[in-house]
């Protein structure tokens, strides 16, 4: 079974620095992200490679726990956090570009779930397309808010 992708971007009327600044902040997202319950930093400080923390989403009207970690990181450019959950890879990716006065920024997640069992593999085919809707609009809450929050800065 071939990898889910979906990508979203937004522009913001704030710098890549502000941007960036919000992106990273760890610590600061359950309040910032409407989707987002609770945080709690498990390794790390700041925003680096190999900083893990575990997430608390409200996903489809329960409640949803990722073990996250940050895998990549190009200051004020890219970003890639990767999770693990029930055999499948899961990564997210952000990208910042100059635009005029503002930034584009980019999110791309992708799902790979072939290292999932038979039975899973075959539950994401038939409930694939309700997940990846589901995904989508969060990506596009996360991605107001972070805007929102950008702007507000």
């Amino acid at each position: 079974m071939s990898n889910t992708e979906i990508q979203l971007t937004r522009h913001v009327a704030a710098t890549p620095a502000k941007v960036w600044a919000v992106l990273t902040d760890l610590d600061a997202a359950a309040t910032m992200l409407t989707g987002v319950i609770g945080t709690e930093r498990i390794t790390g400080e700041g925003y680096a490679v190999g900083t893990r923390w575990r997430e608390t989403r409200k996903m489809l009207g329960k409640e949803a726990n990722e073990e996250m970690w940050v895998a990549e990181v190009e200051p004020g450019r890219r970003t890639v956090v990767k999770a693990n959950s029930r055999g499948a890879d899961y990564t997210t990716s952000f990208t910042l570009a100059p635009s005029g006065a503002g930034t584009d920024l980019s999110m791309t997640f992708t799902a790979d779930p072939d290292r999932s069992s038979f039975l899973a593999r075959l539950l994401m085919k038939v409930f694939g397309r309700l997940g990846a809707k589901a995904t989508e609009k969060m990506m596009a809450q996360d991605l107001r808010d972070i805007a929102a929050a950008a702007e507000a800065s």
